[in-house]
């Protein structure tokens, strides 16, 4: 227990620390000019961030969150003399991103003059309560406090643009917040993104549904936070180094069953597969990931992943997966089953005309319905394709990362997933409040 408040007493002090330097902070390379840029943090009560990392022991149906706040949300160091990577739990992103906020060059204390107005509301930590806590059945009520407060809290704010111009992270699936309010009993989820007040606010989603306009996938965070630019570079010739020496590899859980679905497809497949042309050849590798046993520990499927040329990326209970991030930090070639997984949700970081540059589509129907061997697809594509493609990966690998706090002005000159999300956002409310 006093590890527990220790380590949460050092992460209000390290935020507070941090705000109170921002005026002295360095401008990113080219940042000069933040016209159109301007973003205004809203002032919230404690209540609704800082004050829910004091239960992170809580949920013992959902884990022991209080590892993972450290170092603003990256966690704890994969061991000591690690200068990048981390034991990052992506439920952490709302953290992670608080922190990155504080450094945003275009900052201003007058939201009468910004561009985007962010909220601060650690939504995914505070659904806890009612996906695993005390007020389970009580999940309607997720975000009426915080609704509560801005109508009456400097109301003008809010009712500017009618919350037009708000964007927040929240840090879990869009199902998760997605419960119809008029569920009785109440099912998994929260009612968050249903409450008709919120509609106008750009929610910033692990995965985002395909209608709702208000929502929008960012990347899920991997392990990788490096703080300058030669720590990328040194990762960068690494993973052109790396000798492939499997074709394929799956990192997951599922698919052990017998009922027909594409992860008992590749399971099977990975099983009776054989290169017999080259024994030194791999033709499949299965991480198994199963009870979160990767979740923490990137060493388990990182490695795996840099030795191996395609990353397949089955749907899971649902599309998205965090492994497609993984997949490509290791400069392996993500294989897509559906379109919903990646290519209709992530248009910010991972652009919908480069998907067929840096990534391969084979439809899970022609796997799991008619047979189709997906070994048989991968070895078709010509090796010199293969090496474009794994160098497209490589370019995007900025773009799905999120750079550690206080990194250098040259790492801060490359876009990363954070940059990207704020750009997106400031472009979608400009764009929403135009029409």
């Amino acid at each position: 227990m006093a590890c527990k408040f220790t380590t949460l007493s050092l992460l209000l002090l390290s935020f507070s620390l941090a705000g109170s330097q921002l005026l002295r902070s360095d401008p990113d390379p080219g940042s000069t000019d933040c016209t159109g840029r301007w973003v205004h943090i809203r002032k919230l009560p404690s209540r609704f961030n800082l004050d829910l990392l004091a239960n992170c022991s809580d949920y013992p149906v959902y884990d022991n969150f209080c590892p993972y706040l450290t170092n603003h949300g990256l966690g704890q160091k994969t061991h000591n003399r690690s200068h990048s990577w981390y034991r990052t739990d992506p439920f952490m992103l709302e953290l992670l991103f608080h922190r990155r906020i504080l450094e945003y060059p275009c900052l201003t204390s007058n939201p009468s003059g910004a561009d985007a107005i962010y909220l601060p509301y650690f939504a995914g930590i505070d659904a806890l309560r009612f996906l695993y806590g005390v007020d389970v059945n009580s999940s309607a009520e997720h975000g009426l406090q915080l609704l509560e407060f801005l109508q009456h809290d400097s109301p003008h704010i809010w009712g500017r643009n009618g919350g037009h111009d708000h964007f927040l992270v929240m840090a879990r699936p869009a199902w998760d917040f997605s419960q119809p309010l008029s569920n009785d009993p109440p099912i998994w989820g929260t009612s968050f993104l249903e409450l008709p007040e919120f509609f106008n606010v750009t929610a910033l989603t692990l995965e985002s549904r395909a209608w709702p306009w208000q929502e929008h996938a960012i990347p899920y965070p991997t392990s990788f936070h490096p703080h300058n630019l030669a720590l990328l570079e040194s990762w960068f010739d690494r993973v052109r180094r790396s000798q492939r020496t499997t074709l394929m590899v799956f990192a997951g859980g599922g698919g052990v069953s017998s009922a027909p679905n594409i992860r008992h497809s590749i399971r099977a497949e990975c099983q009776n597969s054989t290169t017999r042309s080259n024994p030194s050849f791999k033709a499949c590798e299965i991480v198994d990931c199963s009870n979160g046993v990767c979740e923490h520990d990137p060493i388990r499927y990182m490695k795996p992943m840099l030795q191996s040329r395609f990353c397949l990326q089955p749907p899971g209970e649902t599309p998205s997966r965090r492994s497609t991030f993984d997949g490509i930090l290791a400069g392996c070639i993500p294989v897509f089953f559906e379109e919903q997984s990646a290519k209709s949700q992530f248009g910010w970081h991972l652009p919908e005309e480069q998907y067929g540059e840096f990534s391969v589509f084979i439809p899970k129907e022609e796997v799991v319905l008619k047979g189709l061997r997906i070994l048989d697809v991968l070895m078709a594509i010509p090796r010199a394709d293969v090496r474009r493609m794994r160098e497209k990966v490589i370019e995007m690998m900025p773009r799905i990362m999120y750079r550690r706090h206080g990194s250098s002005l040259g790492l801060r000159s490359k876009k990363d997933a954070f940059d990207l999300a704020v750009e997106g956002s400031i472009h979608r409310i400009k764009s929403r409040l135009t029409t």
